[in-house]
């Protein structure tokens, strides 16, 4: 009698456990949530290469990346090298140098060859900001020279310095032959100048030299920048080059807003002809920069929006985001690309529950799902009655 009531009660006890351990199954409708946008492709230019870099999107993409001379982007690497050599912050002047004979005889050579310079007189004093300033907004190539002089014992050994730097970066297709671009031994790729700009501009001293549309220098005045729309439809930045063998090249900041922060594209144009040089290059950058940002969709999953269901025999709860969550996803008009990482659940689910997460093309973090409801594997008596 005692066997047969441990038996009974055996069997009670099991009618109201799970009657499987099967894990539970997911279905999904997320789909159902994002609108198709009819967009336009990136506008590259007709002529030469060019490229375009969003770090904050984790988006580059090059058209015709060719080895070719950059002019005046190569003063880029030579601002990389000195401030390397000698960091500046916000506010700082860095070392100063007195101007000499010699280096007044060079900007007179400059301009007779009619490269970019600023005029300098003998007795001078010149601080490593104010050559920075010349040199990045006015492209002035004396300015260049001086701040070589100020971290190598000559033209050969910065020049060397530089392609070092240029290696240690991964700038597989770039090399230099001066610290200014003249030589048209200067070249480089659209996609390894973005890549450096994007890198130079992490520094906040950089950004707020490029993004001035002149600069107040000592003995010349105020000299404008030569880079196209600085200030202007919300570009920031950050250099421009010509030589006959360049053509215009042009590499432009434009910032815009995303998430609440400020991200920047960078947009990239070498071997523009027409005109100036400059200015085709500058219209031809601000067009590819603006067309990258019209590839740019937002998408806003709300907290508690149902994204699909899970359950156990056929019989299923809602989940839903934990969050609300806005999805930034570049240059596809059909939407986010959507993948699901799922926990193995076997008995119960409660309800709030992180039952699983949701990982979309190009963000970062995964966005967690809850339970809406709580629900639990069926028992034997249930199944029975």
């Amino acid at each position: 009698m005692l066997l047969g009531l441990v038996v009974a009660a055996a069997i009670v006890v099991s009618m109201q456990l799970p009657f499987t351990h099967e894990r539970a199954t997911f279905r999904f409708t997320a789909g159902k949530h994002v609108t198709p946008v009819l967009v336009q492709p990136l506008a590259w230019p007709t002529i030469g290469s060019a490229a375009i870099d969003i770090p904050a999107l984790g988006v580059t993409r090059v058209w015709h990346n060719s080895v070719v001379p950059i002019a005046s982007l190569t003063k880029l690497m030579t601002a990389y090298v000195v401030l390397k050599k000698f960091p500046l912050a916000l506010g700082g002047t860095g070392p100063c140098i007195t101007v000499n004979a010699s280096q007044v005889l060079d900007y007179e050579q400059a301009k007779t060859a009619d490269e970019s310079a600023v005029i300098v007189e003998v007795g001078e004093p010149l601080c490593e900001i104010t050559l920075l300033d010349g040199m990045l907004v006015h492209s002035a190539a004396n300015y260049a020279d001086i701040l070589e002089s100020m971290v190598a014992a000559s033209p050969a050994d910065f020049v060397t310095l530089m392609n070092r730097t240029a290696a240690s970066l991964g700038l597989r297709h770039t090399h230099y032959a001066d610290d200014a671009g003249i030589s048209n031994d200067s070249v480089s790729t659209a996609l390894d100048q973005a890549k450096l700009a994007a890198l130079l501009m992490k520094s906040p001293l950089v950004r707020s030299i490029v993004a001035q549309s002149s600069v107040d220098l000592p003995v010349s005045g105020y000299e404008n920048s030569f880079t196209p729309f600085v200030g202007v439809d919300d570009v920031v930045g950050v250099k421009s080059g010509r030589t006959d063998a360049a053509g215009g090249c042009d590499i432009l900041a434009l910032a815009f807003r995303q998430g609440g922060r400020e991200r920047i594209v960078y947009a990239v144009v070498l071997g523009q002809r027409g005109g100036d040089l400059l200015g085709p290059a500058g219209d031809a950058a601000l067009v590819l920069a603006q067309s990258a940002l019209n590839l740019r969709f937002v998408h806003t999953f709300v907290k508690g929006t149902v994204l699909g269901y899970v359950g156990f025999n056929h019989h299923d709860v809602p989940f839903a985001l934990a969050r609300t969550s806005h999805l930034y996803v570049w240059g596809d008009a059909r939407g986010p690309v959507i993948r699901w990482r799922m926990r193995a659940l076997s008995v119960s689910v409660r309800r709030g529950e992180v039952v699983g997460w949701m990982l979309v093309g190009g963000v970062t973090h995964p966005l967690g799902l809850v339970a809406k409801k709580s629900i639990a594997q069926p028992t034997l008596w249930k199944r029975i009655t």
